[in-house]
């Protein structure tokens, strides 16, 4: 591996390493794509949830999934962005807004009350004429969790608290949305309870979940870092509880990408059978598991999100320059949302 950092002219560079270069899972690109995500984003657009500087960062942003998973994404960035710089107490009335609304999606959405909720009820509501029964029930379980431990974060970040490996790993693959990213690839599936919730079949989802943790992380580190916002990252992480540096991190994560990978792969070599109809679904969600990592590095560069116009380049050398911290910007708040005034040194 290069070094993880060099000098180039007075200006830091980060080296980001390779770890998708040995998954067998191809980039792929679904062909309805533009039509659909045009589609996704003219309905988001209509909400106006983002001050017109916010939602010009937010539109930086591309979503590689048909309109079920393109407006998934979007309710999961304006989730984050609501929720991402606010104390706990507030963060878990927002959470508690869009929990209810899943599962109560007819009920009518106070005006006074925060526009995640609206958001959830459109999304939700036109998901579910299409979505299998119990592929709507996992969505709604998994999503659940998921917010719940953003309420988790909040408090921890409240405390100014750093966790340890073991916390980081359990609490960032429930909460990062990996679970609830997935059921986009189950909504034409009817897979039983005993199958979707084998312990096999969760272990493969919480792998695939690491993976998408670690290589988002090792994308996002160095915006997070400029914006004070690193805590909550494995390379930070990795470098407080190993007692290294950045080039120390980055060769653990790497380690443990590779055994993670190989987790995998052993893992469904060993998913039992549920019967001929059943193993049939269960092998296209897997299928759908193996390729959301491929999907998710692919993103991670393609989307501007962490890199702006730079990314497919920086794809290819694999070093980006190391950002000054800018301290936040109060004037880009905007009904509970803060977005670091960081992300206009990066575009």
């Amino acid at each position: 591996m290069p070094a993880s950092t060099i000098q180039t002219h007075s200006v830091k560079m980060l080296y980001l390493p390779r770890t998708m270069d040995n998954w067998p899972c191809p980039c792929k690109i679904n062909p309805h794509y533009k039509e659909i995500s045009s589609q996704s984003n003219a309905w988001f657009h209509s909400f106006r949830a983002f001050s017109t500087r916010s939602q010009r960062v937010f539109d930086k942003c591309d979503f590689e999934h048909l309109r079920t998973g393109c407006d998934l994404m979007n309710l999961f960035f304006v989730i984050d962005k609501y929720t991402d710089m606010e104390p706990a107490p507030v963060v878990c009335k927002m959470v508690d807004i869009v929990i209810d609304t899943l599962k109560n999606p007819e009920k009518p959405c106070p005006e006074a009350e925060v526009i995640l909720g609206q958001i959830t009820k459109e999304f939700w509501q036109l998901a579910l004429k299409t979505a299998m029964p119990s592929a709507a029930k996992h969505f709604v379980e998994t999503f659940t969790d998921s917010l719940e431990l953003v309420v988790t974060q909040a408090a921890d970040r409240d405390n100014d608290k750093i966790e340890t490996m073991d916390e980081y790993l359990k609490n960032r693959c429930e909460n990062i949305g990996a679970q609830p990213s997935y059921v986009p690839g189950e909504l034409h599936l009817d897979l039983p309870d005993e199958a979707f919730y084998h312990p096999i079949i969760k272990e493969l989802e919480y792998l695939i979940a690491e993976l998408v943790l670690l290589d988002n992380d090792l994308a996002s580190h160095n915006k997070e870092q400029a914006a004070g916002d690193d805590r909550h990252n494995i390379v930070t992480i990795a470098m407080h509880q190993f007692h290294t540096n950045y080039e120390g991190a980055i060769e653990w994560i790497c380690r443990y990408h590779t055994e993670v990978e190989s987790k995998f792969i052993a893992g469904m070599k060993c998913v039992p059978s549920f019967g001929a109809e059943v193993d049939k679904q269960l092998k296209e969600y897997i299928k759908h598991l193996a390729n959301f990592p491929r999907g998710n590095d692919c993103w991670n560069f393609e989307s501007g999100r962490y890199f702006g116009s730079e990314g497919l380049e920086i794809q290819k050398t694999r070093f980006v320059a190391l950002l000054e911290q800018v301290k936040q910007d109060p004037a880009a708040k905007k009904d509970q949302v803060v977005v670091p005034s960081v992300v206009d040194a990066l575009y």
